[in-house]
């Protein structure tokens, strides 16, 4: 390999100033990404907020709702891997890999998500940044009739949601665990046995 062939090296062989710069700006992003995690609550709130500001924007300015709609359709892909298992139950047969519990006997399986709960946060809030910047472009403003837009989100988000919710009940799973599930033991009477 010759000099200057690898990313972000300069003739001499040396990291460029540009390519430093963006390094550096990509390690400070990481670190604040890293310090959010435990914060759900309040991401997501920061989230929702940002919602609302993109929502006022659309509404003052009058347009944009092609964005607007691409945005829902984005975040209902989101949605719909958030809810679906990793590995999909309806692709395995019955001897390979790992299988859901279907019995109250059955050993305990956490349900893992295809699309993290972090993730999904993180592809929500850049959708929405993104869809954002692109109401400060006139290109992206195309006439369309909005009435026509929505009613067409709204039966796409009633099928979707309707096809999600019957794999979820033939395969007996649900997205939302919170643990093993703990029993009660005998109650403690209080006497205490003499030897």
């Amino acid at each position: 390999m010759s000099e200057g062939d690898s990313v972000g090296e300069s003739i001499h062989g040396k990291t460029s100033v540009v390519a430093a710069f963006f390094t550096r700006v990509g390690q400070v992003y990481q670190s604040w990404l890293d310090k959010s995690t435990p914060f759900y609550a309040v991401r997501w709130a920061a989230t929702l907020l940002l919602t609302a500001v993109y929502m006022i924007r659309v509404y003052i300015l009058q347009g944009w709702y092609i964005v607007t709609y691409a945005l829902g359709i984005y975040h209902l892909n989101l949605f719909i891997a958030f809810l679906s298992p990793k590995v999909d139950p309806s692709l395995l047969d019955e001897d390979e890999g790992p299988s859901l519990p279907t019995k109250q006997n059955e050993e305990f399986r956490p349900f893992i998500r295809r699309l993290p709960e972090f993730k999904f946060w993180h592809s929500a809030t850049k959708g929405i940044i993104i869809a954002m910047i692109c109401t400060f472009f006139d290109a992206f403003n195309v006439p369309v009739f909005w009435p026509i837009l929505v009613m067409y989100f709204i039966m796409l988000f009633c099928i979707t949601m309707k096809r999600q919710i019957k794999h979820m009940i033939k395969y007996r799973y649900l997205p939302f665990t919170h643990g093993k599930r703990t029993y009660k033991g005998k109650e403690d009477t209080g006497k205490a046995f003499a030897s």
